[in-house]
């Protein structure tokens, strides 16, 4: 048919997308068009609607064929076999690993949804608890730790926000994740180590965080030399991990008060190495002096930042009423002080004003042994010289007042009993 002979005798309206097919029965008159908007239009006489009423075929279809979501268990189930799957079936063809590995990211990402909720409801707590029971009982937990390496990227982010959800649900009032991670201390054994991959650090490292929440693991880390551990981890040349190590070892200081009250106290001695256990691996381990390790590898780091994150949580640590004795011990070493007034010399503000929180306790300290009070009688023009001109841009009565009263302080210093002899073992390079 040749084109100029076809012409529009009459214009259906209804739809606002292509109209992709058009059927209307013999001797009816009566049209049926389906179009990419979604709807199914019924109309007669080519040009009006027969009712008022457009159907939505693509949302009725939708929730007639979507799937029932699956239970709590039935997700923890298929989870735990995935993950035995791809831990056991090393040589399996690639593209079955493929599917394997599909399948468990669909699985994590409907785990965090159970618990976290889809942006549209909020979690359901009996689901959380049911999923958390039965994620402990069959050891998904550990499986699941043990996969991360093999994960993609937006796996891995899921099932870290599905294991850090975990440790923190209750079942019955109880942390069902302290009483499994009581039992499965190993585990630390494998995240620890994980900071020297750098493809998994950061991910390990946040969720040996969130354990150390739990005192009974805080303390196993604490008291198996995992903590001298993190202390190297703290000078891997990479800033991203070397700064969540960092953060791993202030949780771990500062999380569990009266478990790193303890650890302090045993493991304060200066001169003795001591053998305290053996850890799940086998292996013994010592402990050394905790402050010792703390003042060579992070006060006199070669790195700022991690100096200066270091200071501040020296302060935070002896200010804190649970460590009293702790600090009463550290302002009573002459090696201790000597490092604070050479921090000092830092030009960065931030620094000495961290700095000066601790240096602060030494000259407060009621009971100065002699050689403290030489060397801050030696050194006091240059101390009052540089704490006079010392301020901070923003006003802080308390620091003001506190600057005052180590001024008046230094200032009023008299020598009773000189233990430095000699003169330039008493002075501090300004």
């Amino acid at each position: 048919m040749a084109t100029d002979m076809v012409c529009c005798k009459t214009l259906l309206q209804g739809h606002i997308g292509k109209v992709c097919s058009l059927d209307w029965p013999p001797k009816r008159n009566i049209i049926l068009s389906a179009s990419q908007d979604g709807r199914l239009g019924l109309l007669n006489e080519p040009s009006r609607l027969i009712e008022s009423m457009v159907l939505n075929v693509y949302r009725a279809m939708k929730g007639l064929f979507k799937p029932k979501p699956r239970t709590p268990a039935e997700l923890v189930l298929q989870a735990r076999d995935l993950l035995k799957f791809l831990d056991q079936n090393t040589e399996t063809r690639e593209r079955k690993r493929e599917e394997k590995m599909s399948e468990l990211s669909k699985v994590i990402l409907e785990i965090r949804v159970v618990l976290f909720g889809n942006g549209q409801a909020e979690p359901n707590p009996d689901a959380c608890a049911h999923l958390a029971q039965d994620f402990f009982k069959h050891d998904t937990f550990r499986l699941l730790i043990l996969s991360l390496p093999k994960l993609d990227l937006g796996a891995r982010q899921n099932a870290t926000h599905v294991i850090a959800n975990l440790q923190r649900q209750r079942v019955s009032g109880r942390l069902i994740a302290s009483e499994y991670l009581e039992n499965n201390l190993d585990l630390m054994d494998i995240l620890l180590p994980g900071y020297e991959d750098g493809e998994i650090a950061i991910t390990y490292g946040a969720i040996l965080r969130e354990c150390i929440r739990h005192q009974i693991v805080a303390r196993y880390v604490l008291e198996t030399g995992h903590l001298k551990k993190v202390l190297t981890y703290v000078q891997i040349p990479n800033f991203d991990i070397a700064s969540d190590a960092l953060a791993t070892f202030k949780e771990l200081l500062t999380r569990h008060k009266s478990t790193v009250a303890e650890f302090l106290s045993v493991n304060y001695d200066w001169n003795k190495t001591i053998v305290v256990g053996m850890s799940l691996g086998g292996d013994t381990y010592s402990v050394i002096s905790f402050f010792q390790e703390y003042n060579s590898q992070l006060l006199e780091s070669p790195s700022y930042i991690t100096r200066r994150h270091a200071v501040k949580l020296l302060g935070n640590m002896l200010l804190d009423r649970s460590n009293s004795a702790v600090m009463v011990r550290y302002v009573s070493s002459l090696d201790n002080m000597r490092i604070l007034m050479n921090l000092f010399r830092d030009p960065n503000k931030t620094m000495q004003l961290e700095t000066f929180h601790v240096f602060k306790l030494f000259v407060a300290n009621q009971n100065k042994p002699p050689e403290i009070i030489s060397v801050l009688v030696t050194n006091r023009s240059k101390l009052l010289r540089f704490l006079g001109d010392f301020s901070i841009d923003k006003g802080d009565e308390q620091f003001e007042a506190d600057k005052a009263q180590v001024i008046k302080e230094i200032a009023t210093l008299e020598i009773n009993d000189r233990s430095c002899t000699d003169a330039h073992d008493c002075e501090v390079e300004s």
